[in-house]
């Protein structure tokens, strides 16, 4: 029987306010300085993810809470705008939706300022049984900051399992820098897990990333470690297989990793191999950094097919 929806998440609904500062670092003592420009964007892990598989042509919801605030409205009419499901997402007075903060410089490097507001009130509740059985995947995303929801997944993805729904986590960075909060039992319940190079050596107490991907691999069956302008490599069924990123001309990275989640997630609902999925994600991951934000820069199905069949298809 089809499903409904290829993939539902609980979601770290936020807004992004991106600003373009050049050379300038943030300097106290009261000092003003002059930064190039800004933009507002969507924000989350999980926002840039939902709108990225959406625009791959996957049938994506997203359940959560956000605030009935300007931001809060805006992050359902975004989501909305690229054929995001929002009908579980639940606006909630007395709530500040979540705001990031970016300081890019043009290095390509970053720092981000944080109020989880929304992001924190995520809970079980917020994310309805009813989905789970008309769902093929759930994308665990944001692990760290929805906190209310940790104690809350292990049941959640029980559950699923008796659907024959399947999963992939990507934690993203511990701000608290403890690196477990149950993730380890949430582990064992995964089909696919997705950190990068320094959350998987965090998570995994290493300080090299080829026995951090081996101990990973001995609990969840692909372990993709994603490098950066590297590209990415996969552990599945005792072998490592790499790809590496497109040269494009890089805007500001942000959402990159989520976007190359959103086309290795993809490819794996659509039957692909893991090599394939890993080519496909170094595509989506790449080509977004062409634009400020997660989602601007975001292929589209027909886009990526065209971009795959020229890279890889064409020189074999």
């Amino acid at each position: 029987m089809d499903k409904q929806f290829d993939i539902i998440m609980a979601m770290d609904t936020c807004v992004d306010l991106l600003l373009d500062c050049g050379m300038v670092k943030p300097a106290y003592g009261q000092a003003e300085q002059l930064i190039k420009g800004y933009r507002m964007e969507l924000g989350g892990s999980l926002g840039i993810f939902a709108c990225g598989t959406s625009k791959l042509g996957l049938r994506v919801a997203g359940s959560g809470v956000v605030g009935t605030d300007f931001y809060g409205e805006f992050v359902k009419r975004t989501l909305q705008k690229n054929g995001v499901c929002v009908d579980y997402i639940c606006s909630e007075e007395d709530v500040q939706t979540g705001l990031g903060v970016s300081l890019c410089l043009d290095t390509h490097d970053r720092s981000i300022l944080t109020y989880s507001g929304s992001i924190e009130l995520v809970e079980g509740r917020h994310f309805p049984k009813e989905l789970l059985a008309v769902s093929r995947h759930i994308h665990v995303g944001s692990y760290f900051l929805t906190k209310k929801l940790q104690s809350d997944y292990v049941e959640i993805l029980k559950t699923a399992k008796k659907y024959n729904t399947t999963v992939s986590v990507d934690t993203n960075w511990d701000p608290d820098e403890n690196w477990d909060s149950g993730l380890h039992e949430v582990l064992k319940y995964t089909d696919i897990f997705l950190p990068n190079i320094h959350e998987a050596m965090a998570i995994t107490g290493q300080t090299d990333p080829d026995p951090a991907m081996k101990m990973l691999s001995e609990m969840v069956p692909v372990v993709v470690l994603k490098e950066g302008a590297l590209g990415a490599r996969a552990y599945h069924n005792g072998k490592v297989i790499h790809a590496v990123s497109m040269e494009v001309q890089v805007v500001d990275t942000v959402g990159a990793g989520d976007n190359f989640d959103a086309g290795f997630i993809y490819g794996y609902l659509n039957g692909k191999s893991i090599e394939e999925c890993l080519q496909l994600g170094c595509i989506c991951g790449s080509y977004s950094t062409r634009y400020a934000g997660g989602i601007k820069g975001q292929l589209h199905q027909d886009e990526l097919a065209k971009i795959y069949a020229e890279v890889y298809l064409v020189s074999r």
